[in-house]
């Protein structure tokens, strides 16, 4: 698709500082303060790409920044850092702004106003849901749009089918996707809620996991730029979907690295060796590497900090191919929770003492297997574990 139809560069884009519309105090002149004029605000872009950013947006261009702020009820400055956060580039004084971008200015500003956000909260809202979104209809244009707009007659061009199809799909992916954001909001706060206490809102205790592809360096050496875009898609989406599936949580993919959380160490357990399971069954993917640690880790706009985060990483970095390595805390929660054996030869022992009382033995879903120890950057001497499958 043509990338003049991408709605961000087309609300945002255009010359800033044509002459005549600036008084000598810097601020707009009459017709362009009053929205008047014949709204012609020198855009020489493709017709079709206005077309579809008013499709998009639902509105006409009508204020530059100041007189969106000014409508608002907001100062320049804050509107200036909401629409920084948002992920929008500086546009000077350019009518390229909306009825909606002053309604938005408004609802940040009046959450701001009522007590319920403080003014440094709201700009993280705006950056939180702008850098999320942006990443949304980055993939929707370069993949799913383009791949529908193939012509589907001979002479057909790909912009002449794109309008219609965005108008047709617009509305039902824009409820779908409050559909997702209600649903995930709805697991996120009960997660929340069920803390311990409040500091354990912010400050919780994860297992945190790194699953990364080996060799990917080499591999984006013999490999065409469209096979590798393909080798990673089917990666982070295999990730995603056993991650979901077994009850974890996809923070973020790194291309060949993906980042999730899980609030037990039995399911991030799980969802490690599940990974390296269904990769090793698939002849076109690298081998896998996967580093677990669990502990107390800090969120912030849906990412995860902090030295277990860290740990995790460095887990990761050494552990051999097609297997998972874990951290001593890791470990020990496992036994904790009876998924694995405190040792092999105790539950040799308990098995056989089960067998001669008639019992049934004890029931392991996971191995540790302790490795030698070793200094790790930054975080001192580690002693990591190596998890197994049981039976």
């Amino acid at each position: 698709m043509d990338r003049t139809a991408n709605p961000v560069d087309s609300q945002l884009s255009g010359d800033s500082r044509r002459p005549g519309r600036y008084d000598d105090r810097g601020q707009v002149d009459r017709v362009d303060r009053d929205g008047g004029g014949d709204g012609d605000d020198g855009d020489d872009r493709d017709p079709l790409a206005l077309r579809l950013e008013q499709l998009i947006l639902g509105a006409d261009r009508r204020y530059t920044p100041f007189q969106a702020a000014r409508s608002a009820g907001v100062s320049m400055e804050l509107a200036s850092r909401f629409w920084r956060a948002m992920g929008f580039p500086d546009i000077g004084q350019a009518k390229a702004l909306t009825e909606a971008d002053v309604l938005a200015l408004r609802r940040l500003a009046g959450l701001v106003e009522a007590g319920l956000l403080s003014e440094a909260m709201a700009v993280q809202v705006a950056r939180s849901t702008g850098q999320t979104t942006a990443r949304l209809a980055e993939w929707q244009i370069d993949s799913f749009l383009e791949g529908l707009t193939e012509p589907p007659e001979p002479g057909m061009t790909r912009t002449e089918v794109t309008y219609p199809l965005v108008e047709l799909l617009l509305p039902e992916l824009e409820e779908f996707l409050v559909y997702v954001w209600r649903r995930q909001l709805a697991a996120a706060t009960g997660r929340v809620v069920q803390a311990a206490d409040d500091e354990e809102m912010v400050d919780r205790r994860l297992a945190v996991g790194f699953a990364d592809l080996v060799g990917f360096t080499r591999l984006t050496r013999r490999m065409e730029e469209e096979e590798l875009g393909e080798l990673v898609e089917a990666f982070e989406t295999t990730a995603a979907d056993l991650v979901a599936a077994h009850g974890g949580r996809l923070i973020k993919t790194l291309g060949d690295e993906v980042l999730f959380a899980a609030d037990d160490a039995g399911t991030a357990a799980e969802i490690a060796l599940r990974l390296i399971e269904t990769m090793a069954n698939d002849e076109t993917m690298p081998e896998l590497r996967v580093g677990i640690a669990f502990g107390t880790v800090t969120t912030r706009m849906g990412d995860v900090f902090g030295t277990t985060v860290n740990l995790a990483s460095r887990l990761t970095s050494i552990a051999p191919r097609d297997a998972v390595l874990v951290d001593g805390a890791l470990a020990e929660e496992l036994t904790r929770t009876g998924d694995a054996p405190a040792s092999e030869t105790e539950a040799a022992a308990l098995a056989e003492r089960a067998e001669k009382e008639g019992e049934e033995p004890p029931s392991y879903r996971f191995a540790l297997q302790p490795m030698w120890q070793r200094p790790v950057r930054g975080l001192g001497v580690v002693e990591p574990w190596l998890l197994t499958r049981r039976g």
